[in-house]
């Protein structure tokens, strides 16, 4: 049967690809028909996940080596000849803490990973296979780059970066590449435990539509926006969040708020 996506024949890049948010986009992709080049820094989690998918290569490797980007652009091409969506992923949320404590180096990483990360793989699909072809770009970015938070300020500080890259990209890569981002609220992943875990009832009600995100609801936000269904769209960020941003409107919101905040504080 067709995919609605009609992402039949296409061949995307997801990096950070081997659990939670990352996983979940490489599944909804090969479900669409399409094939899929994952990457993620755990060689065994790689491996697992390429047996898994089935219509996919992978290779692992750390996003901040820009050589690993060109390795991993160059298995898509060399493997499936083309390179048609880039689901730049991967993502630290360290260093964690109040930004007056962060050390050089912690905040270079996070800079590294959120932002110039991307950047360099958009590059190198741009210049292998896009600059020609067309294609489509999805940045993850997060809802929290709207507003300030304890503890998070290099990632939250990224991740807006990562927000006006995605534009920046949309304008200059036009019409031959479409480049949006989309902005998740708190989903229930590995790298986001320490917010969740233990108060995911309570946190759940806090929100209009009733419960914390999966990374399916995620993926399903990705998968429309890489492909010709938002075909007009480019320079967007879709927020995907429960309703986390018009939840002071929700009868349980109040409550919501001051739990949430004690739980961000919380180191992981």
């Amino acid at each position: 049967m067709t995919s609605p996506y009609g992402l039949e024949g296409r061949v995307a890049i997801v990096t950070g690809a081997s659990r939670g948010i990352g996983r979940a986009v490489a599944e909804a992709l090969v479900r669409a028909g399409a094939r899929v080049c994952v990457t993620a820094r755990d060689a065994g989690a790689v491996r697992r996940t390429v047996q898994e998918l089935g219509a996919a290569v992978g290779l692992a490797g750390t996003v901040a080596d820009p050589a690993h980007l060109r390795e991993l652009t160059g298995l898509a091409l060399r493997e499936f000849g083309r390179i048609d969506i880039v689901v730049n992923n991967a993502a630290t949320n360290q260093p964690y803490g109040p930004l007056m404590d962060a050390d050089p180096d912690g905040w270079r990483e996070a800079f590294t990973v959120n932002v110039e990360a991307p950047l360099r793989l958009v590059q190198c699909a741009w210049r292998g296979w896009m600059a020609e072809h067309g294609g489509s770009v999805v940045n993850i970015c997060t809802e929290g780059a709207g507003h300030v938070g304890p503890q998070v300020g290099a990632y939250g500080t990224s991740k807006a970066a990562l927000l006006h890259l995605t534009r920046q990209l949309a304008g200059e890569l036009a019409p031959k590449v479409r480049v949006n981002s989309v902005s998740p609220g708190l989903v229930r992943t590995e790298m986001a435990r320490f917010v969740w875990e233990g108060a995911e009832e309570t946190l759940g009600a806090g929100l209009p539509l009733g419960r914390l995100g999966e990374p399916d609801d995620i993926a399903e936000a990705v998968l429309w926006l890489a492909s010709d269904a938002a075909r007009w769209i480019t320079g967007a960020d879709l927020l995907v969040d429960g309703g986390t941003r018009v939840r002071a409107a929700h009868t349980s919101g109040a409550q919501a708020y001051a739990v949430h905040d004690q739980l961000r504080a919380r180191r992981p």
